[in-house]
């Protein structure tokens, strides 16, 4: 049966170990104050202050209580300042501590201790690179405006500027950004700036990003300055995308306008170098055979000058050998009585020798048949003189 049953338990006792009152009242849980004050005695028989109950007073047993329980809270204390003094630095990081506010300290990796609330410290990261992106409208030296998108990487190199020197130097790079791309895109034209001028730009920002930095004593480096693909914004974007075509039609036209000029500059300078050479070569040889021709009559004058008449026939000779040598004709001397030439033409040998050359030019086929119209003619002359005589 139940305890609270009629007739359930004949000592009226209840769970807790109370005897139920005749009035049908029964006694309570323990108290928790004689439950404290147990825990209170045992407390105090560990670190022996105080004597157990039923000593002489009890003004001394609480005395003792309360020296126990300042211990324990001391040693809570000791142990809660212990957990934060003690930090671990790690192999990529370092900490600043200030003493009272001023800088005491460069902490390295490994096991350190401070002291607060006396000390501070501070502890960042200093090997890994972080980034920054920045984009929005600039205004270009030839007041066009673009979008330029732009990633800054930095690392923090020295960690006592960066904490102490300036309030947040990240905000602070962020304006030194961009400061420094604002001042760059505003002096360089819109076509270098959406074409092949972003390297050269993103030097130019950083190193004016690093004297900003540097300036302001902040302790961040900048190690790579990346310019993204510029473009024209949103509401004249197609205005821009005709120009871009514009520009490479023209520069296509030019391309192959240079090459055409590639083509024939070289080939009329060879021409013209050729007309060179060959006035060269006909200006040394004429002046090379009159300098020759005027070498040669010297010299013949001083021969001449020696023995007139022999000089005078040889002469004589050397022209008729170089006239004769180039005709077929044959000259036959008449007798002493004083009898005139006679002209004897072959022009049955000068027949088969045009057979057995070539075609001459027109030019050469001209001379030719004057000359045989000549020769004929000079022999009717004197076949009608011997028929006179």
């Amino acid at each position: 049966m139940a305890w609270n049953e009629p007739g359930g338990n004949s000592n009226n006792q209840d769970p807790w170990g109370g005897k139920r009152r005749n009035n049908g009242d029964r006694k309570g849980p323990p108290d928790l104050d004689e439950a404290f004050r147990k825990l209170q005695e045992s407390l105090n028989g560990l670190f022996g202050g105080g004597k157990k109950r039923g000593d002489d007073g009890g003004g001394r047993s609480g005395k003792g209580g309360g020296y126990g329980l300042l211990g324990i809270g001391l040693v809570v204390l000791a142990a809660v300042w212990l957990y934060s003094a003690v930090y671990v630095v790690d192999e990529q990081e370092q900490a600043v501590v200030l003493r009272f506010g001023k800088y005491y300290e460069t902490v390295g990796p490994g096991l350190n201790i401070y002291f607060p609330p006396i000390d501070k410290k501070f502890m960042e990261n200093v090997t890994r690179e972080r980034a920054y992106t920045k984009q929005g409208q600039m205004l270009t030296e030839d007041e066009n405006i673009v979008e330029v998108p732009l990633t800054v990487q930095y690392k923090i190199s020295n960690l006592q500027d960066f904490v102490l020197n300036v309030d947040q130097p990240e905000i602070s790079l962020q304006h030194a950004t961009e400061s420094a791309l604002r001042h760059v895109v505003g002096s360089t034209a819109m076509d270098q700036v959406l074409t092949e001028g972003r390297e050269l730009m993103a030097s130019e920002i950083k190193e004016r990003l690093q004297r900003f930095l540097d300036t302001y004593r902040t302790g961040i480096t900048v190690t790579q300055v990346n310019v993204q693909s510029a473009a024209a914004p949103r509401e004249v974007q197609e205005a821009f995308d005709d120009v871009i075509r514009a520009r490479e039609d023209e520069q296509r036209s030019r391309n192959q306008a240079e090459t055409y000029a590639n083509g024939v500059v070289p080939e009329a300078r060879g021409q013209a170098q050729r007309i060179i050479e060959d006035a060269n070569g006909y200006r040394d040889e004429v002046v090379s055979r009159a300098k020759g021709e005027a070498d040669r009559f010297t010299k013949l004058v001083a021969e001449y000058r020696k023995a007139p008449e022999v000089t005078r026939e040889r002469l004589y000779l050397d022209t008729m050998q170089e006239v004769f040598s180039n005709t077929s004709k044959v000259l036959v001397t008449g007798n002493k009585n004083g009898q005139s030439n006679l002209l004897y033409l072959p022009l049955d040998k000068m027949v088969e020798s045009g057979r057995s050359t070539s075609t001459p030019s027109t030019g050469a086929a001209a001379v030719s048949n004057e000359g045989n119209a000549r020769a004929v003619e000079l022999q009717q002359q004197q076949a009608r003189t011997r028929e006179s005589r």
